[in-house]
Formats: C-alpha cells, structure tokens, sequence
C-alpha cells in the first residue's frame, strides 16, 4: 500500500483510541471535532468548473439526509487524494463558496434604463429578446463586409466581448464560437488567467 500524507493522519493520528501511535492524547482532538461545522456533513468530490486544469474539491453539504431540509453547503476545500492539484486550489477555486452561497447573488435579470438611477427586475423573456434586439441592431449597423481595399473581411468592429475569470471554460468556449460567428473582433475571456 502506498503511504499518502492523508492514510498517514487517518491512521496515525485519528486511526489510535485513546494515544496515538505519535503518542499524544487524542481525547482533546475528538472532542473539538465533534463541534466542528463540517463534522456533520456529507463530502461530495467534484471539479472546480473555472479552468482546465481540472482541480479536484471536497464540498461539504448540511442536511443532505433530514427530511424536509433544503441542503445548504457550508465549506468548499481542495480535495487532497486528487492526483492533479494534491488539494491546492488556485484563489478562484478558493473563492467557490462565496459564488455558491452569496446574499448579494443576483438571481434574475435586470436592466437599468437610459436616464435612471436604478436597476430594475424584468423576466428572463423580456431580457433574452432586448439582448438579442440590441444585438442586432448593433451588428447591422457597424458589420463590415469588405475593407478599404475591397478585400472581404465580414468583421463587426463595434461590438466586444469580455469574459470574466468565474465563466467556466465550456461557458466560454460557446462565446467565442457565437462571437465568432457573428463577426465579432474585440473578444477576451479570463479563463486562462
């Protein structure tokens, strides 16, 4: 069997009743862990979603086995028997429990007028039909179809896009091919940082 730094903790440390084999007392230990916020949860392995790379993560749910109970994930850490980040994870990876559990999320869509001073809530209908209107307009009216020279080029240089470092990979993927295909120059996305 092949001796991992975690086999080591669960069977030196934890693994001894009473002393352990490094021979301190374990009673202490035992008794913080049992107050420990994820003593009660059920581990689920997953892959961070930001790059990739691919990283491995423990997330710890809470009331996963009550019935009547909405699960609610309380800790997000690197999974250390995951052969590619050994439980590291970058600061985006780190950060996944804020994106997972934020009050300040937004959940539905809103738009904030010409001329106002506030955002307001509209539906997913109404937003998908004024993107895709503005879109439109957008690209009808800066599509080049050919350059000073006569040369075909079919580019739009007044519309960009900018990815941010939470999109995932595949999210990101699906915007360069759809901006490509309209034509779209200026486009940038964060998930090689």
């Amino acid at each position: 069997m092949e001796l991992s730094r975690r086999i080591f903790l669960k069977s030196g440390v934890a693994g001894a009743v009473g002393v352990s084999v490094l021979g301190f007392e374990l009673e202490p230990l035992y008794a913080q862990t049992s107050g420990l916020k994820i003593s009660r949860t059920t581990e689920t392995r997953s892959t961070c979603p930001y790059c990739s790379v691919s990283c491995g993560v423990i997330i710890h749910t809470i009331g996963d086995r009550a019935k009547n109970v909405t699960p609610q994930v309380v800790h997000v850490e690197g999974d250390p028997d995951h052969p590619i980040n050994r439980g590291t994870l970058c600061p985006k990876g780190s950060s996944l429990l804020q994106d997972i559990v934020n009050d300040r999320r937004i959940m539905k869509p809103q738009v904030r007028r010409p001329g106002s001073d506030h955002w307001e809530d509209i539906p997913w209908n109404q937003a998908i039909d004024e993107i895709a209107t503005w879109t439109k307009k957008t690209r009808d009216a800066g599509f080049l179809e050919k350059d000073a020279n006569g040369k075909t080029v079919n580019r739009l240089e007044n519309l960009a896009f900018a990815g941010g470092c939470t999109d995932t990979n595949e999210f990101n993927f699906l915007v360069v091919k759809s901006m490509r295909a309209m034509g779209v120059t200026c486009l940038e996305n964060q998930a090689r940082v």
